[in-house]
């Protein structure tokens, strides 16, 4: 096997996030359930924007901050993902490069804009997020660099993703490329409704495609149709060679044919906002796992990562991982 330019490309919505407290009332005053992902046309994006309080805006999109965490960790990493030659397509692709990561995949020249998510974050941390897609949709297979995907340890895949047209052949190409290369492949199911709009495609991905799952509680239960843990857990036990379930308060489960290891979840002064803490968890875990560390202590990097992020408002770091992670004596 060639050596590796990249520890994992990621390859995902380019979204630019909205970012705004709300309260619950507001909430049930505009139909919207707690906790989940929903997506919203143009009009509908433009009409809760007018209603949501003062913001802030920040380059997101659930596979980018996996990969920026991988960056402050000190890893290498590369992006995928599709944006449109306008004002916010700029400031993403400004962001990722500020990082140091490479992201090469050519903007749109017309069509939809870049794509936005409004993130509405309620006093006990939780967030409800509405993403119009926009530019998103119009990725597909002819964007999936075969170089870059093979010069990656690890090609690492959105389920947000799947809603797009075009997405699903995206991702079985990427992993067939990895595969090809001796690389892994890694798949984050995102939200327990995406996984029930694509209940199918996601089980028959696992069982073919998939290295390693990340997935919370809600979203493994949601994959296997059931309502307990411990049954899904033992499902996905044969189906991926690493399943790695995070259980919010009650930390995470790493499971593998012969074990299941528990990670306590990192001890956070206060929950501010969870807007990334799945995905945060993923790039610790990652940098772990190209690292060549072992399970257990690939869950504590990926804990320790998540409860930087959910002790602040946004999506992304705000301190250096790398730090946080040698003061804890994990590097």
């Amino acid at each position: 096997m060639a050596a590796s330019s990249y520890d994992v490309v990621g390859i995902g919505n380019a979204i630019v996030d909205v970012l705004a407290k709300a309260e619950e009332s507001f909430l049930a005053s505009q139909g919207l359930a707690k906790g989940t992902m929903a997506l919203i046309d143009a009009a509908r994006a433009e009409a809760l924007y007018a209603k949501m309080g003062e913001g802030i805006e920040a380059s997101g999109g659930s596979a980018a901050n996996t990969i920026a965490g991988l960056a402050s960790l000190g890893g290498r990493g590369a992006y995928i993902g599709k944006l449109q030659d306008d004002q916010l397509g700029h400031i993403f692709a400004h962001d990722l490069a500020s990082l140091g990561v490479a992201f090469k995949t050519p903007p749109l020249k017309n069509g939809p804009p870049t794509a936005r998510c409004l993130i509405l974050v309620t006093p006990d941390a939780q967030r409800t997020m509405n993403t119009f897609l926009g530019a998103c949709v119009e990725l597909g297979p002819e964007d999936v660099d075969p170089d870059l995907v093979a010069s990656a340890q690890v090609t690492y895949l959105e389920g947000y993703l799947f809603d797009p047209p075009r997405a699903m052949e995206a991702f079985r190409k990427a992993a067939s490329l990895a595969h090809q290369a001796g690389r892994k492949v890694a798949l984050s199911l995102s939200d327990p409704f995406c996984v029930g709009r694509h209940r199918p495609e996601f089980l028959d991905l696992v069982k073919s495609h998939i290295d390693v799952l990340f997935a919370n509680e809600h979203e493994i239960c949601s994959l296997y149709e059931t309502e307990h843990f411990e049954q899904a857990a033992e499902h996905v036990r044969g189906h991926c060679e690493i399943a790695v379930l995070t259980r919010s308060e009650r930390g995470s489960n790493i499971v593998t044919s012969k074990e299941m290891l528990h990670v306590a979840p990192a001890q956070v002064a206060r929950v501010v906002d969870t807007t990334g803490a799945g995905d945060l968890y993923a790039a610790g875990f990652l940098y772990g796992l190209t690292h060549g560390r072992d399970l257990a202590a690939c869950g504590k990097l990926g804990s320790l990562c998540a409860g930087e992020v959910i002790g602040h408002f946004g999506a992304r770091p705000e301190t250096s991982l790398r730090n946080l992670a040698k003061g804890a004596g994990l590097l």
